[in-house]
């Protein structure tokens, strides 16, 4: 005896197996039994095959919302005239993903709707296949080839001409492929032959290469449609007709300024996706902040009740040890007051500009429902009222300053731009104050950090301000700088510090070591296997970097140890801003600023404090870079660093080490002259630049001063004076 708990049994079945109990028990009922018996399950399984189409097909509608937006999408002539056909007369769309293929589809149904098609097309419906039904529980042998069969006599069958729809058509391919089965492609192709199934596939060019293409027998029954990308100018014309179903969702107003600004941007800054999807999707996102932000509290309310909430619990354990009589500081509970009333009177001033603005907001989109309703009764008098209204609301808007506005009244250029920096990194709004000053202070802030290179800063900055003011010649990356002088005179240090303070940190800094690219096949490493080779679809360091931090500086550091057939990757990087990986996509690299460091041509000791003239250099870097390569770099020469600013150097590294020290263990420290002297002349007997001070101060000087430090320490014993000098050929250390 089975015994079922009906309710609680249907919330887990799908559909299939919930029409056949229910089914059942509506059979056992009708038997006068209390409980479903195996029989009525046998029963009511052979009545009810599980191929019941009505599960594995679905009717290809369209809501209202969409007409407008159908009509705007391309024609469908292609499609229309391969179905008008008597043979072979199924089109597979394809087409990249995001470009539009379902829509177009779609389209074809909304023809057939308004009879914008040829007679004979006039009367068909257009029906879904559902793969995913069709195989679901079809693991019994010759299940799936009954569902199949199934479809095909319902579609035969039907008194009305049936089209059949088949999305992601390559999952055919293999889909129910048992052994001892058939797939459900060689299925449909007698079908498809014989002129019994009329369908429109769709799928991409990648899986219709990989899995259509090489089945001739199924490619020859499907009449290629190809869908391109559409182009700006189509993909405005798309997203305003989806702007009214956008706007009605998530209750905002979208400018046109915003349909352009998000379609252009896209196209130009997210290269790995397809128009108009991109642009559908970031428009998206920016409607829902917008929508988002009129009905949440702003982050900095939340951040101020946190902050109020720890301060009251803080109060709370200070009254607590003060009522069991401990020993409390009465300042410390005043200060923790004053701050709590000073932050108790920010959140209620937000909250008051918070609901100010929200209604604010609330007047101006009333306003514009008001006078965007075709159908309401008004008359002109009243209309003209409401438009002053709207414009006096608007100007009130208007005068909130920009870093006090919590909630937008619409999603215009500024909101779309905020979306597609936070996905890209890339500052696609106009820089802030502080990134402005940043960028016209840089050199004054390499030079403090690189003594003595003021000739290549100067020229660095300057291809910088062309860059970041976006006139640089278009498709090229934000820069090729070839940074070459000797060692240790600080070109890496340049793209460091450039990182740091124009990129925002360190972290968007990729900095490759081309002495371990020395091998031809290496090249692999930095793009990615290709097809057939171990490590295909991993991607590549450098082209992986890239991707996922499209705004940075990349750094080949060495590049002059790097195998020359590696550095061929980079021509069209550096003149076209694309880069292919192992896979054969493209790779956008035009935010990306290129640094390349070479000591190529300053290797001989006789160079030394000698400055190269660009005719001079340039005949020492065609010995290593082909000339189209050194074409596409800008060269900038660093020199030797000279005893003046060797001076400088160490001078500056000797009073940060005074300050690092008198901070970290509170005492006065003190370094003698005679140690700058010293340091001085070694640096002069040696051309390995800042690198030597380096190894000066950690190999010699550091060591005796820590353990003298650590031992004090571990002494017990305080430390007020600590001083430095060099006696006797040593580093001396006294402590008092």
């Amino acid at each position: 005896m089975i015994k079922i708990d009906l309710s609680a049994t249907l919330g887990v079945l799908n559909d299939v197996s919930k029409l056949m109990l229910e089914e059942s028990a509506a059979y056992a009922i009708s038997c006068g039994e209390s409980e479903i018996l195996p029989a009525h399950l046998l029963l009511k399984s052979l009545e009810n095959p599980f191929s019941d189409v009505r599960f594995i097909l679905n009717k290809l509608e369209i809501s209202h919302e969409e007409l407008t937006a159908l009509l705007l999408r391309g024609n469908q002539h292609s499609n229309i005239d391969i179905l008008s056909r008597r043979r072979k007369n199924n089109p597979i769309v394809v087409g990249d993903a995001g470009v539009g293929k379902s829509a177009l589809i779609e389209g074809l149904a909304l023809r057939i709707v308004n009879k914008q098609v040829p007679p004979h097309l006039q009367n068909v419906e257009l029906w879904s296949l559902d793969l995913a039904s069709l195989q679901s529980g079809a693991s019994i042998k010759g299940e799936f080839e009954k569902r199949l069969k199934a479809v095909i006599d319902f579609v035969k069958n039907s008194t009305t001409p049936i089209i059949l729809f088949i999305d992601e058509a390559h999952t055919l391919i293999g889909a129910g492929g048992n052994e001892g089965g058939s797939d459900a492609a060689n299925l449909l192709k007698p079908a498809l032959a014989r002129g019994e199934l009329r369908t429109i596939a769709a799928t991409t060019w990648t899986e219709y290469k990989k899995y259509v293409e090489r089945d001739p027998a199924l490619s020859r029954r499907f009449q290629l449609v190809k869908v391109d990308e559409p182009s700006i100018e189509e993909s405005i014309v798309i997203l305003r007709g989806l702007k009214p179903l956008y706007e009605k969702t998530h209750g905002v107003y979208i400018t046109g300024e915003a349909l352009e600004t998000v379609t252009k941007l896209s196209a130009r800054y997210i290269a790995a996706k397809k128009l108009p999807d991109k642009a559908i999707d970031i428009l998206d996102t920016a409607c829902a902040r917008v929508s988002t932000a009129k009905n949440t509290p702003p982050k900095r309310l939340s951040y101020l009740d946190n902050k109020i909430h720890e301060i009251n619990v803080a109060i709370d354990e200070f009254d607590r040890d003060y009522q069991l009589g401990e020993s409390v500081d009465h300042s410390v509970k005043t200060k923790l007051e004053n701050k709590l009333a000073e932050l108790a009177e920010e959140k209620t001033a937000l909250s008051t500009r918070f609901e100010t603005q929200k209604a604010l907001v609330d007047e101006i989109l009333a306003l514009r429902e008001k006078l965007s309703d075709s159908e309401a009764d008004y008359t002109e008098e009243e209309r003209q009222q409401w438009i002053n209204q709207l414009q006096g609301k608007k100007a009130e808007y208007e005068a909130i300053k920009p870093e006090e506005c919590l909630i937008h009244a619409e999603v215009g250029r500024q909101q779309i731009t905020a979306v597609i920096a936070d996905l890209t990194g890339i500052p696609v709004n106009n820089m802030t104050g502080d990134e402005l000053t940043k960028l016209t202070e840089l050199p004054e802030i390499l030079n403090d950090n690189i003594k003595g290179q003021s000739q290549a800063i100067e020229q660095i900055h300057k291809n910088l301000l062309t860059a970041m003011a976006d006139l640089r010649r278009a498709g090229t990356p934000l820069g090729a700088l070839l940074l070459v002088g000797p060692s240790g005179v600080g070109k890496t240090e340049t793209a460091i510090q450039i990182a740091e303070h124009i990129f925002g940190g360190k972290q968007f800094l990729t900095a490759i070591n081309m002495s371990e690219y020395q091998e031809k096949h290496t090249v692999s490493r930095l793009i990615g296997s290709p097809p057939g080779y171990v490590g295909y679809g991993e991607g590549g360091l450098l082209t992986e970097a890239i991707r996922q931090k499209p705004y940075s500086i990349v750094l080949l550091d060495e590049v002059e140890k790097a195998h020359p057939d590696v550095l061929n990757l980079f021509y069209q990087a550096f003149d076209k801003g694309e880069l292919a990986d192992g896979e054969g996509r493209l790779i956008d690299c035009k935010n990306i600023l290129f640094m390349l460091t070479s000591n190529c041509g300053f290797d001989a000791a006789n160079d030394r404090f000698a400055v190269k003239s660009d005719e001079e250099l340039r005949r020492s870097l065609l010995s290593f870079f082909k000339p189209a390569l050194l074409a596409r770099m800008q060269i900038v020469q660093y020199h030797y660093l000279t005893t003046d600013v060797m001076k400088r150097i160490v001078k500056a590294k000797l009073t940060k080490l005074e300050k690092l020290v008198s901070e970290r263990y509170k005492a006065t420290f003190t370094i003698a002259e005679n140690i700058l002297e010293h340091i001085e002349k070694q640096c002069e007997a040696d051309a390995n630049g800042a690198r030597l001070v380096d190894a000066i101060l950690e190999g010699q000087l550091l060591p005796p001063l820590s353990l003298a430090l650590l031992q004090r320490i571990a002494g017990g014993e305080k430390m007020s004076t600590i001083t430095l000098n060099f006696e006797d050929g040593e580093y001396q250390v006294h402590i008092e």
